[in-house]
This record gives structure tokens, sequence and C-alpha cells, in this order.
């Protein structure tokens, strides 16, 4: 049975398959380390009986590492507690820390209050009245995190010890408290000032949308000519495991699995949750994906075939006829290999979401989706009797093959027009990309008429009701992408089309004043007509950036809110100077790189709120767009 199922999976591997033996060897290890060091020194070395001695905790930190502050938000990193180990001769312990930076953290995607290089929180210790003469031993207690900008640590406990003389003739006298320093017990974690959305709450919210839409798109990959033809050719396989089935479906589905998700940790682990949005803005790596899409369309289209290497296969076929359960693994394994020629264009997209989304999204991703192309498998194999109830291998799945082919050449543009605009080419404009695209769909919806002759469709076969319904979508589809060419807003899609000026519509769709990437030019034209910056950090290919500048900006809640800035926009994902330097900037003020990020700043450059991401809540952004300078010793609004 072995053979039967890898020899008909022949016809659909190919290069893609190569590339995913090499991706799924990727591997990063991380040593075992600890970044910070914790030392305890007492001001003073003799204490009175009931007296008050000030003790300087100080963690020194390794560079490129920080730790999180006592009262950074909940819901994400763990904060750094500190205390006193228990002792009779202590009255009360009061634990003060300096002002810490606040930042956004691309590890938790939330706002966070960090320390680098080093701190010192001070311990106001207080002695008991009783306190016997003699050495006294003090032990702080610390629980903390500590991360870089492509990890974070498990959470750690150290102590730091120190001694004090206890003498009644020391002199009496209270701990001072140097300026910028703040009581723990008297702050609650504060809540992010970025916005309300940052909570853990709506990040799952988020994170659960993109499980739902990977999950889906394993499901839509089962309808394809490489996985489709199998479902009965396997589950056949595991008819004849004599009472083993439910064990060997289960390994066969952990194979598919696996390999998938091996493609998501290497996504992860070859850049880290910075680095992964500067890869998925890469020009270089969307130009590989356009590659790569333009060869599958092509492939599906049927101007050539992509098959796996023979030894490749062979190999796999051995491996396979092992039988028991490691045999049933490497099937499962090789499945999802060969099966790439097909499922490739649906894998492709989700890896670059989800680098461009956060940390844990690519291995997420990958679980949902090849958790989504295995479930058939799995209930079949447990239910064989509906394998009645599937319609038969035929025309229908080359149609599918066909018009996959025509939307997967409409997705490769996305990509090709992310270099055209961050070399600034020019030819891949909004009007040019909408018309390919009006094209290439309306060719789908054509051919599933009949009107288009390809492979599929026989010339005398009559057109049924499902076909004909589907083609007529595919054109209503292309037309209405008309408008858009025009100067017509396209609702979602304008996000994932090349950015244009909108005239459709009363003054609120009016093109905004943006000056685009001159820092310097917009703090001096705040200042001079006294308002404040609204900085839009933003790129070529960020389409969540596109949607905010097609669907946000133009509200009529949003539009006059903005009349009252200084509108700046920095790219951050072109190949130009100006880019890197806008980059540097964000990371270094903001401390991440994530696109979209919102940040108010008065003329001299001061922060006075940031909004980081896409915003679907008309009144969310607003209440930013409305946070205003504190006074002077004032919180901002």
């Amino acid at each position: 049975m072995a053979t039967s199922v890898w020899g008909r999976l022949s016809a659909c591997g190919g290069l893609a398959g190569r590339l995913l033996v090499l991706a799924a060897t990727a591997t990063l290890a991380h040593a075992a380390q600890d970044p910070v060091q914790w030392s305890l020194a007492p001001e003073k070395t003799t204490v009175a009986p009931g007296g008050t001695v000030l003790a300087r905790l100080t963690a020194t930190l390794e560079p490129g590492w920080h730790l999180y502050s006592p009262t950074t938000p909940k819901g994400g990193p763990i904060p750094t507690s500190v205390g006193l180990a228990d002792s009779p001769a202590i009255a009360s312990v009061h634990v003060y820390e300096p002002k810490p930076e606040r930042r956004f953290d691309p590890n938790f995607q939330l706002d966070t209050e960090t320390y680098e290089k080093e701190v010192e929180f001070l311990l106001a210790i207080e002695l008991k009245k009783d306190t016997p003469a003699g050495i006294l031993d003090l032990t702080a207690q610390v629980r903390y995190q500590s991360c870089n900008d492509k990890l974070c640590l498990p959470p750690k406990r150290k102590t730091a010890t120190a001694s004090i003389t206890v003498d009644a003739s020391a002199p009496a006298g209270a701990a001072a408290i140097p300026a910028g320093y703040a009581d723990i017990a008297q702050l609650a974690p504060s809540a992010s000032p970025a916005r309300a959305s940052s909570s853990p709450a709506t990040v799952s919210e988020g994170l659960g949308r993109f499980v739902l839409v990977a999950f889906a798109f394993g499901l839509a990959a089962i309808f394809t000519p490489c996985v489709f033809p199998m479902i009965p050719l396997t589950v056949s396989f595991f008819l004849n495991q004599q009472g083993r089935r439910l064990a060997h479906a289960v390994i066969y589905s952990t194979g598919i699995v696996v390999l998938f998700t091996v493609l998501g940790l290497a996504a992860k682990a070859i850049a880290g949750p910075i680095g992964v949005v500067r890869l998925g803005a890469s020009p270089w790596v969307n130009g590989f994906i356009a590659l790569i899409f333009i060869v599958f369309g092509l492939s599906l289209l049927g101007a050539f075939e992509l098959t796996l290497p023979s030894s490749i296969l062979t190999r796999a076929d051995s491996a396979s006829r092992r039988g028991g359960y490691l045999g049933t693994l490497i099937m499962g394994l090789t499945f999802s290999l060969t099966a790439f020629a097909c499922v490739g264009p649906f894998v492709g997209p989700l890896l670059v979401a989800s680098v461009q989304g956060g940390s844990l999204q690519p291995v997420l991703g990958m679980i949902a989706f090849s958790s989504g192309l295995a479930a058939p498998f799995f209930v079949l194999a447990l239910f064989p009797s509906w394998l009645r109830r599937l319609p038969r291998s035929g025309g229908w799945m080359m149609r599918v093959k066909v018009v996959f082919g025509f939307v997967i050449l409409a997705a490769s543009l996305k990509y090709l027009s992310v270099i055209d605009q961050q070399f600034h080419f020019g030819i891949l404009t909004r009007e040019r990309f909408l018309a390919a695209w009006v094209v290439l769909f309306a060719l789908a919806g054509l051919y599933l008429l009949g009107l288009v002759r390809l492979e599929g469709v026989e010339p005398d076969e009559r057109l049924g009701v499902g076909r004909a319904l589907i083609g007529a979508l595919f054109l209503i589809f292309a037309l209405s992408l008309v408008p858009g060419m025009f100067g017509g807003h396209l609702g979602e899609l304008d996000a994932w089309v090349p950015a244009g000026t909108f005239t459709v519509g009363s003054s609120a769709s009016a093109e905004l004043p943006w000056i685009t990437n001159n820092y310097a030019d917009a703090l001096a034209k705040a200042r001079q007509s006294n308002k404040l910056v609204l900085i839009n950090f933003t790129g070529y290919a960020c389409t969540n950036c596109h949607w905010m500048r097609a669907n946000m900006f133009p509200r009529p809640e949003i539009r006059p809110l903005l009349d009252d800035f200084v509108l700046l926009e920095l790219y951050t994902d072109g190949t130009d100077a100006a880019s890197t330097d806008n980059q540097d900037m964000e990371s270094r003020r903001f401390g991440t790189v994530a696109i979209p990020f919102y940040a108010i700043v008065d003329g001299n450059g001061r922060v006075v709120a940031t909004f980081p991401g896409l915003a679907r809540d008309p009144g969310e952004f607003a209440a930013f767009l409305k946070k205003r300078p504190p006074p002077a010793g004032g919180a901002a609004s």
C-alpha cells in the first residue's frame, strides 16, 4: 500500500520539497545563561536598635539585556519582585525603585517598564527597638525575568547578602530617599497608555482569529489535486492495521503536524521576534515568495509539472515500508513533503503573515494549518463509512487546480508590488495592479464558464449550476475592483493593494497632508504652528498600515482630529537610508520595529502617547488622538 501511496504522490512534489527538507533541519539552541548579577550594600554599617538603614540592591545587566520593573503592566513579562528574608530583628521594609523606561515590547506585544545596564533598588530597613547588639545578616530576595530583543529567559530567583552591626551607640536618623525614587507599595502596576487593546484578552483574540484562518487554510488545501486523491488510499492503509487504526491515524497525523510545525519554528528561530518583522518586510524575501508563487501558479495552470526527485521518493518509500508506528510516522512526514506543490501556496502567505505578527504566530499558525490538513485523514480513519459520501476524483479537481493557478498568480502581484514600492520603481501602480487582478480573476471566472479553454473543461461538457455560480462570483469580484482603479475605496482589500489617492466622497476623504521621512521638518512645523506631531511608523509591505490609511483615517470621527496635528509618516521597510534611520529611531525610542506604530510627540520631541498596531474601533483610536501633554507634574490625559 505504501508504494501506491507514494507513487501517486510523486507527481505533486518538486523543488519546494527540497527547500522544505533544508528548512526542517534548521535549529536554534540558546545556552543556559543569566545576564543579571545582584549585590546588596547598606549605606552605613552600624545602626542603632529601632533605627533605619538604607541598603542599595544593585542589578548589573549584560549589554542588550533588560529586566522588568515591579510595576510593569500585568499580562506580559514577569515583573521583578524585591523583598527581604524574614528576620526577627526587622520591623519593616520599604522598597523603592527608580523611574523605569516605558516602551512597547515586541516579545509580549504590550507596553512594559524596563531597566537596562544597571539599576539600583533601595531598601529602607527599620530595625526593631529590642534588636540585640551584634552582627545582623541581611538577605535580599529577588525574582525576575530577563529578556533581550530575541528571547526571554525563564524567571529566576536569587539572593544577595550583606551585614550590618547593631550598636546602641550608633547615631539615630531616618533614611533619606533620593529624588526620582518611588515606593513600589504605593504604585499599582499601571495600565498601558498606548492602547487598551494591548491587553492579553485582545492579543489573544487577534491570535485566535489568525489560528482559525490557518486551520481553514489547512482544510481548504484538502481539495487540491495533490491531497484529495490520497484520502481513500491512506484511509485504506489505516483499515489494514487490524485494530490499531486509531493509533496509526494519530501517528500519521502527527507526522504532518511535525513537519509544518518545524517550518514555523525555523521561521521564529531564524530571526527572533524583532527580526521576523524585518524578514517579512525584506524585498529579497518578498521577491523569493513572488518567484515561488509564479512557479506554483504556472505549474497549476499546466505550463509544466513539478515532480519530486525520484531518489527522495525512493528513500521515503523504503522508510515507510518498515511498517509499525515508525513507518506510519515517516508516511505522514513524506506526505507533507510531496504535497507541498499544492499546499505551498497556502503555507507561504501564512508564514509571511505570521512573521509580521508576533513571536508565537509562526509556530501556532503552522500547527493550526497542519491540523486542518490532517483532520480529514484522522476523522475518516475512525469513520471509514464516510468515504462513500466524498465526491469522486475527476474533472472538478483539475478545475480546482487551474482556478488556484489564477489566484496564486494574482497573489504573487502582492509581493511584487511591495518590491516596486520599496525601490520606488513606479511600475506596478495601484491602477496597473488592480487591472492585473481584474484580468486574472475574470479569467478564472470565464474558465469556469467554459469560455477560456484550459485543461479540466471539455468543449462539450455540460455547465453545472455550481460551476456557473462560482464562475459568476469570480466575475463579480473582478468587476468590483474596477472602481479602485479610479480612486474608489475597496474596503478590506485596500490593505492588500498599493495605496492610492482617494477622490471619492466628501472632504473627509481628501488626501491628508503627510510629511514623509522628515522628522526634523515636522518638529519645526509643530513648534511654528503650536501643534503636536502624529508620527505614523509605516511600511510599503505593511497590510495593516494600508488598511488604517484607507479605512480608519478618512472616517468622520477620525478625520477632523487629524487636522490638529502635524502629520508625519516614517517608512521603515524601504531600501533607502531614510528607512534604516526611521527603523533605528523607532527601535531606540519606542523599543519596537513593529508597524503600524503611532506616536504623538510635542514640538521638542517629547512623547505624549503611543498606539501600537491596527485599530478597528474608531472610538479607541480617537481616544488616543485626543491625548494631550500633561500639565507640569501631572499625567497625560
